[in-house]
């Protein structure tokens, strides 16, 4: 059986800046309006954007390395209809109440809630993007490349569409009332909801 390493002997730094080039753009590309780079921009319109990243970051971080590390095997784990199923209420969840906070409320309930920001970005993310396309592409990546590289490509991808996630919530909706960012946090909320809901429908009729 051939011993797993994340720096081959035989790899030279050009290949691994190769193939951190390559796994970084293939990553990025994928992303780019997923579904994790809408949780950070709807956070990001309500929540500030630093624990935010770093809640993102730390998912990813997470996520790669398992990934990487452990292969295929963690999607088996747990059902991918249970995790789809979790996501979908967590995203109902957070939709409902961005949609119920007040004007009267909003100072106290930003506030309150920023305090566990960090770990609602984080546990979102994670179990959003557990057994997902992307982590799946980093397992068959991690196969073909040199692992460390993949990881080091991959984790920059998903961290720099995380940053422009937050980048939008907090610069194009900036201008836009308080009122209307619960509003269209609390529905983007609701359709990422939906959406994972019908991936657990088919997930269970397959």
């Amino acid at each position: 059986m051939q011993s797993f390493t994340l720096f081959p002997a035989h790899s030279s730094w050009l290949d691994m800046a190769s193939a951190s080039g390559s796994s970084y753009l293939l990553v990025f590309a994928a992303e780019i309006g997923d579904k994790s780079q809408l949780v950070c921009m709807a956070l990001a319109a309500k929540y500030r954007a630093t624990p935010v990243i770093l809640g993102a970051a730390l998912a990813f971080i997470v996520l790669n390395s398992l990934a990487v590390l452990f292969g295929v095997a963690i999607a088996s784990w747990i059902p991918q209809s249970v995790m789809t199923a979790i996501v979908a209420l967590l995203f109902a969840v957070f939709g409902i109440q961005a949609l119920r906070n007040s004007e009267d409320e909003e100072v106290e309930s930003i506030e309150r809630s920023n305090r566990n920001v960090l770990v609602t970005t984080f546990l979102l993310i994670t179990l959003a993007e557990f057994g997902d396309k992307t982590q799946l592409a980093v397992v068959a990546l991690s196969a073909t490349y040199i692992p460390l590289a993949v990881w080091i490509g991959a984790t920059l991808a998903l961290i720099s569409t995380s940053s422009l996630g937050v980048w939008a919530g907090r610069t194009l909706l900036q201008k836009i009332p308080m009122d209307l960012i619960h509003r269209f946090s609390g529905v983007l909320f609701l359709l990422l909801a939906m959406f994972a809901g019908w991936e657990t429908y088919q997930l269970l009729n397959l």
